[in-house]
């Protein structure tokens, strides 16, 4: 496997044995137990409870509504199957828009402490490595039983919501309820006709209304961000890569930026999982909390700011922050997503909390709520299914099905275990980008400076877009310099990207 020769006509298989050494290394399953995969194969669609099921199943049963007749649609990547969630809007006649979030019913088939669960409860998250996926569930449930798929009837979990002139939401609750996908969408195609530099999608055109519908849908979604940016959420631009394969070779790095079809699911998941947590609140019912802190290197963020002549307070202050980004956006846009990333760098992980009914939590920091869980992706996410369980216990008027302390656990492992499957991931781009790069040593890039601590420092290339340590000339460099770099060794099968300063 070191032989280059070898790894140059069979990367993709390089990779995938590279992403599941570091699954197990960190403590990841990359594989399904036998009982696992078994339960998936005798699993079949779910249905309403049956006479005589226990009485908090009977309940549920009753209050669930059938809203199969409204243009639902999802709005996901081109390849995605694993469909978490579709949207709704329905015009009301006082000019405000009642939004309608509907989340698979993932709980309706993984039984709590089945084999599928606990291989779920242990990874916590789906991993996604440029030449292997490795899903929290089994493909059965993720990509088809339990997946929103375009045509299918499914039971799920919906948050519903008002939102009025000002972006501000109202009336809200949460209920189950039977949904049909009528238009299953892509990103890309729908944010180039949003933005009238492509034609109307296929799948919006095939649908009577859908046209309406999604535009309605992206309106009340820019009044949802105008609204949290004037509270102070941050907003940030991201760049993301992708490895691109010829054949099994990796020949290039892609750039994956953010866009209006995004911006559309986000705000609304945003809103969803905060009408989530006001609910549970409301219920009496404890909630696991997806919080990020004041960020403790504020002052780097300040001295960050600084040449641009921005005076930022002295305290974490997220309204000035926001002003400042919104600023250096407008003015330098192509720069403003390495700025965006060198903040998000400074302001640190998010983290799950136990939150009760009668506390008050952090919130979250960048997004600027205070009421804040994650339930709008249970098909990749445990605490997401974790929260659908609550939200069934609110609903039937039944305890919490967890116990305060396995909640607290529960918690602190999905944290935990968020961060190892970043590491996982991390690994694996930088071994794709070792492969892309490990013909160019000796080259000289101009970088930006994305990490610097005790345990090293470390820079991003532009083009391609890479990430690597610095081993000679980081002294004195924090976190936003930039510099040029000269490439001066790389290991694919550690992700070692090495460069100094030039």
């Amino acid at each position: 496997m070191e032989n280059r020769n070898h790894r140059e006509h069979d990367h993709r298989e390089f990779l995938k044995q590279i992403a599941r050494r570091a699954m197990s290394e960190y403590g990841l399953l990359p594989d399904f137990s036998p009982s696992a995969m078994s339960e998936a194969e005798r699993a079949r669609p779910a249905s309403a409870p049956a006479a005589g099921a226990e009485p908090a199943a009977a309940a549920l049963a009753l209050s669930t509504r059938d809203l199969r007749h409204l243009l639902w649609c999802s709005i996901d990547n081109d390849d995605s199957m694993d469909l978490d969630q579709l949207t709704v809007l329905e015009p009301q006649p006082d000019g405000t828009s009642r939004i309608l979030v509907a989340i698979a019913d993932v709980d309706a088939l993984v039984a709590p402490g089945s084999a599928i669960d606990r291989h779920a409860r242990q990874n916590t998250t789906s991993v996604y490595t440029p030449a292997e996926i490795f899903p929290m569930l089994p493909e059965r449930l993720s990509t088809d039983l339990t997946s929103l798929a375009f045509g299918e009837e499914r039971p799920a979990l919906v948050a519903d919501f008002v939102v009025d002139a000002a972006g501000s939401t109202g009336d809200a609750t949460v209920y189950r309820a039977l949904v049909v996908n009528r238009a299953k969408l892509v990103y890309n195609s729908v944010a180039a006709w949003l933005d009238g530099q492509g034609p109307m999608p296929q799948a919006v055109a095939a649908v009577p209304g859908m046209a309406e519908q999604v535009r309605a849908q992206d309106e009340a979604a820019q009044r949802l961000r105008a609204s949290r940016l004037e509270r102070g959420a941050l907003d940030f631009q991201t760049i993301e890569t992708r490895a691109v394969f010829d054949g099994n070779a990796v020949r290039d790095l892609s750039e994956e930026h953010d866009n209006r079809a995004h911006q559309l699911i986000e705000d609304f998941m945003v809103a969803a999982n905060s009408v989530t947590a006001r609910f549970l609140q409301a219920k009496g019912s404890p909630s696991i909390r997806r919080v990020v802190r004041s960020p403790q290197r504020w002052d780097r963020i300040v001295r960050l700011a600084a040449p641009y002549g921005a005076r930022l307070p002295g305290a974490p202050d997220s309204r000035a922050l926001a002003g400042f980004l919104a600023e250096r956006r407008a003015a330098d846009p192509v720069r403003f997503p390495d700025l965006s990333l060198s903040i998000i760098k400074l302001l640190g992980a998010g983290e799950y909390v136990v939150e009760g009914p009668n506390e008050a939590g952090d919130g979250h920091f960048g997004l600027a709520v205070k009421d804040y869980t994650h339930s709008t992706a249970p098909n990749r996410r445990f605490p997401d299914l974790v929260t659908q369980r609550l939200i069934k216990a609110a609903l039937a008027g039944a305890p919490a099905p967890y116990a305060a302390g396995e909640l607290e656990a529960i918690a602190t492992h999905c944290t935990d275990m968020e961060d190892e499957a970043h590491k996982v991931e991390r690994l694996s781009r930088k071994a794709a980008a070792a492969l892309l790069l490990e013909s160019q040593v000796g080259r000289v890039f101009d970088a930006i400076v994305t990490g610097a601590s005790p345990k090293g420092t470390w820079v991003r290339i532009f083009h391609p877009p890479a990430e690597g340590r610095l081993e000679r000339g980081f002294e004195g460099v924090d976190v936003g310099d930039r510099l040029r770099v000269r490439l001066i060794h790389t290991d694919a099968m550690r992700g070692f990207i090495d460069f100094a300063r030039a």
